[in-house]
């Protein structure tokens, strides 16, 4: 697959052009350092998108040491996030001294630290999916990217790819649509795996799928569709001592919801011993009941 990465200095893209020209996907840069947000990066995947590539997403790495890179990874996330898109293809940090910052700032340039810096930086931008991004030198003198066991996406603009990892760019150079473009190689997908879906945040579970989840959850449970109007077996089946009290409480609800033989009414939990039928002064269980109930009874 072949594909271009991107930042605020690939301005006015021809995404149309570029789909035309062969390319599968783009790696669209996030931000560099702990507080500089890339403008372009939410509106860049979508252009990319919507031309048909899939995207991957990178982060240009100043951190000096580990702490700073876990500050850079948490940072990049937060620029995902806030931009609901979603990225096909890992995130990568990019780890070098391409402007001489890291020289001029007394930086340990011992294998042990950038390592370390990595690894900051992979283990906090989790659950996203992360590799490194680099030169060649950089790969091969500075970073033990066998240790760190993630993708590795290797910087080398010459006719061959000496690391052949998972991706290679292979020129700074790539003409298309009178655009010049940084040209990648990704070998296989599936050694680049998909990072997480953004662009619909979690919605919180509804009480009813909550219910649900404790009933079909429940050891010998068979089906996984919500509870229907027929009324759950006269005796709960047994269950882990978490969620025993919940599954017992409403199960009995289900028991004596409206339109069942018994009585309309929700019962109270199941005991050894018969209930009293004076009344009682309601408890917070029979107030968890009577929620539940009215959840239930009222559901369309």
């Amino acid at each position: 697959m072949r594909g271009i990465d991107v930042s605020v200095f690939n301005e006015n893209i021809d995404w149309q052009a570029v789909k035309a020209a062969g390319i599968d996907f783009a790696i669209c840069r996030t931000g560099f350092g702990r507080t500089d947000a890339d403008e372009t990066f939410a509106a860049q995947v979508d252009g990319a998108h919507k031309a048909g590539l899939i995207c991957g997403a990178y982060h240009f790495s100043y951190a000096l040491n580990a702490e700073a890179a876990a500050e850079e990874a948490r940072f990049c996330k937060s620029i995902i996030e806030r931009a609901g898109v979603m990225l096909e293809l890992p995130v990568w940090v990019y780890v070098a001294d391409s402007d001489g910052y890291k020289q001029r700032k007394g930086f340990d340039f011992s294998r042990a630290n950038v390592t370390a810096i990595c690894r900051a930086f992979l283990d906090n931008i989790k659950p996203l999916n992360c590799g490194v991004y680099s030169t060649a030198s950089w790969l091969n003198d500075f970073i033990d990217w066998q240790a760190l066991g993630c993708p590795v996406w290797n910087a080398e603009w010459s006719a061959t790819d000496s690391l052949h990892r998972n991706m290679w760019q292979f020129t700074d150079a790539l003409k298309i649509g009178g655009q010049t473009f940084n040209g990648n190689e990704l070998y296989d997908k599936v050694s680049a795996p998909t990072a997480i879906n953004t662009s619909t945040p979690a919605q919180p579970a509804t009480a009813e799928n909550l219910i649900h989840n404790i009933l079909s959850n429940r050891p010998g449970a068979q089906s996984t569709t919500p509870a229907q109007s027929t009324p759950a077996t006269s005796q709960p089946a047994q269950s882990t001592p978490q969620s025993s009290n919940a599954q017992n409480l409403i199960h009995n609800i289900l028991s004596n919801r409206p339109g069942n033989a018994q009585s309309s009414t929700a019962a109270a939990p199941a005991s050894s011993n018969s209930a009293s039928s004076s009344p009682k002064p309601q408890t917070s269980a029979s107030s968890a009941q009577n929620l539940i109930h009215n959840i239930l009874s009222n559901r369309k």
